[in-house]
């Protein structure tokens, strides 16, 4: 919720958590995981090499696969690490917006 143009939404029913950045999802998480899961997305040049180096990254979840990964955060990373693919996947999307919204956002405080 830091990141600007954060928006949380709930889309899917009262057990999914959807946050969007423009409109546009970029992480989605189950309320009652347990360990926490979430969905982000990912550049489809890393979403392999990702999920061969780390066993908590698997094929995104009810997702496209060659463009989301679900992290399972059971600790195996840390949570710098799974700040840094949230941070990915927010950037991404935002380098997917037409450059009228990238131009709002960048103006925005």
């Amino acid at each position: 919720m830091s990141k600007k143009a954060v928006e949380e939404t709930l889309p899917f029913g009262p057990d999914t958590l959807v946050f969007k950045v423009m409109g546009i999802a970029f992480l989605l998480t189950g309320l009652d995981e347990n360990p926490v899961q979430f969905n982000v997305k990912c550049d489809p040049e890393k979403v392999i090499e990702l999920r061969d180096r780390y066993s908590c990254v698997l094929p995104g979840y009810h997702m496209n696969k060659k463009h989301w990964n679900t992290i399972v955060a059971d600790g195996s990373v840390s949570n710098k690490q799974l700040k840094e693919w949230i941070t990915d996947s927010y950037d991404l999307v935002i380098s997917g917006l037409p450059k009228v919204q990238q131009k709002k956002l960048a103006s925005m405080k």
